[in-house]
């Protein structure tokens, strides 16, 4: 997590971070995935030390940032299978949501493997649909931070960019999942006309 006057730069990381992921995450993948491994490394490092030492936990969360950064630029299969097993378990959350009740942990794991599978298998529409869709809710948290809302300051600040579920809005928020259905088809769109057929992903294979 960072500290509480941190919660406005951060917004503005999850805004800018957000909107890169939405519209240009394939053509960009390997930056998106080096800003994503940055951040979960950086959270990672920064939780074993102790809130009240700004310094300790600034430093701890640029050494486990650029560390989290380089594994996930080394790692592009990994980040891919990270992309589809993320689709997977949202998938399953999606299904269980309409009974207001959690999917068991059996139904996750078995939808994010196959998911995982699946994305090494169709990499590209994989990572068009999971960067786009994850880039949208990302630049939702990040503006949402910037107009006030509380609750998206203290996600943004914490790197939790899922504390306000998109499946269970907030009171007087129902607007969310529709506002982040459209943004995320209009990401990927943005993204498929960038892109074009399959040509990117067979040029990529060949290099690799």
């Amino acid at each position: 997590m960072l500290p509480a006057a941190y919660q406005i730069p951060a917004a503005i990381a999850w805004l800018v971070g957000g909107a890169v992921a939405c519209f240009f995450g394939y053509r960009f993948f390997r930056a998106v995935l080096s800003i994503f491994g940055f951040i979960l490394g950086g959270l990672m490092a920064s939780s074993l030390v102790g809130p009240g030492d700004t310094t300790w936990m600034l430093g701890a969360w640029v050494v486990g940032g650029l560390i989290g950064m380089a594994l996930l630029y080394a790692g592009y299969y990994v980040g891919v299978a990270l992309v589809g097993a993320g689709l997977g378990a949202l998938v399953a959350n999606l299904v269980f949501s309409a009974s207001g009740q959690p999917p068991p942990f059996l139904i996750v794991l078995l939808l994010s493997i196959v998911g995982a599978v699946g994305a090494m298998f169709l990499q590209k529409y994989f990572i068009v649909v999971g960067t786009a869709f994850g880039g949208a809710w990302t630049f939702i948290l990040g503006a949402m931070a910037l107009l006030g809302d509380k609750a998206a300051r203290v996600a943004a600040a914490g790197g939790n960019v899922w504390v306000i579920y998109p499946l269970n809005p907030a009171p007087g928020q129902q607007w969310l999942p529709y506002v982040w259905v459209i943004l995320g088809i209009i990401g990927a769109a943005t993204q498929l006309g960038l892109t074009g057929g399959g040509a990117r992903i067979r040029r990529k294979k060949k290099t690799s």
